[in-house]
């Protein structure tokens, strides 16, 4: 059920110039390894996106296969990727940074922070059976407690955030890279979740909880919940006893892993922000451990799955900028309504209906649950095919309706040569917005 439309449409919005509003182009790493494996095709692009009146890069330096794209004393580098291989004496991420700030642009590092495998190469750390022990371990439907690296088909492998010695790695990278790099403005933290509703089930993740609740839990993994077949090859999931406090103590292990991490940051480098993506559908994102709202709204009146407690997980206010996707082809309510409504985002175990599952719905949903907080709406490029018209549509929608916008990825946008599409869309919208804020 989608809530609050009537209360995010009355909410205060940011008085931010519009033109200063962020305007966030990702650069992945991987999809983008060929294309920016020299200086001159990150000056051209930098230039482009300039162009396009960005203001922001965010800089894919740590994919899903664990090797980063900077001098690493901690973690392998990354030098070869599907064939080609970089100059040894290439700096890939200070070469970005240099060609942004010289076009007054803002660079942030981003990460892909608790999977270490990349399930279509099979590269990564989970590979290698010295990191084995890291692997998230899944309750999968049909099949019982699977490792992540064993699941037929698994493109992303996942670690096990609750282990300390995962967090620390993880956290040793992203500061590793904010210290090499003091001009960097930011670091973004994607994937600082659970890989889905099924992870992690390891018996060190059942002591964890024990701990938590203060009582052993005597039917594993039927106390939490168990799948249950309906007879079709399907299966449903059945609620133990303890699951409402099991979705909550992993709130507070994602929320834990932010709040160390930004203590830790600010500590070395109180100018470097802190930022974070996650998907926008708020509510089946308790799925993944992460809660992103404010901890000023209370999930627990809307949804049965929140406990009261699960509001002092919340970690928008941990963050100096936050973004979320916005990954729909439906841009306005409307045009939900009149679709057959049903989705199934990347990160859920089931489909979904509700009016936050549309661009316009996405927005004024975040806008209700982070409250004061400001957020930039996010678009997957590759949602809209070759329709430039519904893709305009939903920058447009992006920008009017949340604080900013974040285009996914930058390989799309060469690939189909949308540079003028988008430029338009931008330039259409804040026109307007200044009008409106002239008034």
């Amino acid at each position: 059920m989608f809530i609050g439309i009537a209360a995010a449409l009355a909410a205060p919005r940011t008085q931010t110039p519009v033109k200063e509003r962020p305007k966030l182009r990702w650069v992945d790493l991987s999809a983008n390894w060929k294309t920016f494996s020299s200086p001159d095709s990150v000056a051209y692009y930098v230039k482009k996106c300039k162009d396009a009146v960005f203001n922001t890069i965010l800089v894919g330096v740590k994919g899903s296969a664990s090797a980063v794209a900077f001098p690493s004393e901690i973690a392998p580098v990354l030098t070869e990727w599907k064939g080609v291989t970089r100059p040894a004496d290439y700096d890939f991420l200070g070469t970005f940074i240099e060609e942004g700030h010289k076009a007054g642009m803002q660079v942030y590092a981003s990460f892909d922070v608790f999977c270490e495998g990349h399930g279509i190469f099979k590269r990564g750390l989970l590979y290698d059976k010295k990191y084995d022990n890291w692997q998230s371990t899944n309750y999968v439907p049909g099949s019982g407690f699977v490792k992540s690296s064993d699941i037929p088909g698994k493109a992303t492998v996942f670690t096990n955030p609750v282990l300390p010695e995962v967090q620390d790695y993880e956290r040793s990278i992203i500061l590793e890279c904010a210290r090499k790099y003091p001009a960097l403005d930011g670091v973004m933290l994607d994937r600082t979740r659970f890989d889905n509703i099924q992870s992690d089930f390891s018996q060190y993740s059942k002591k964890e909880f024990e701990k938590y609740i203060g009582k052993k839990v005597k039917h594993w993994p039927e106390d939490i919940y168990e799948w249950v077949p309906d007879g079709d090859g399907k299966f449903s999931l059945k609620e133990g006893k303890y699951f409402k406090q099991w979705i909550e103590w992993r709130a507070s292990v994602i929320y834990n892993f932010f709040a160390k991490t930004r203590q830790e940051l600010k500590a070395m480098n109180p100018d470097m922000k802190l930022a974070a993506y996650t998907g926008a559908w708020y509510p089946s994102y308790y799925e993944v451990g992460a809660n992103w709202a404010s901890k000023d709204y209370d999930p627990s009146l809307d949804f049965e799955w929140a406990t009261p407690r699960y509001k002092d997980y919340a970690y928008a206010e941990l963050l100096d900028l936050y973004t979320n996707g916005n990954y729909y082809w439906n841009v306005t309510l409307d045009e939900y309504r009149r679709s057959n409504q049903a989705h199934m985002n990347e990160t859920d175990s089931k489909v979904s209906t509700g009016e936050h599952l549309c661009v316009e719905g996405a927005c004024k949903y975040s806008h209700n649950i982070l409250k004061n907080n400001a957020f930039i709406g996010g678009l997957y490029v590759e949602d809209y095919g070759d329709s430039a018209e519904q893709f305009k549509k939903a920058v447009r929608m992006n920008m009017r309706e949340s604080d900013g916008l974040m285009i996914f990825d930058i390989v799309h946008i060469i690939k189909r040569d949308w540079w003028i599409p988008l430029a338009a869309a931008i330039a259409a919208e804040e026109a307007l917005m200044e009008a409106a804020q002239d008034k």
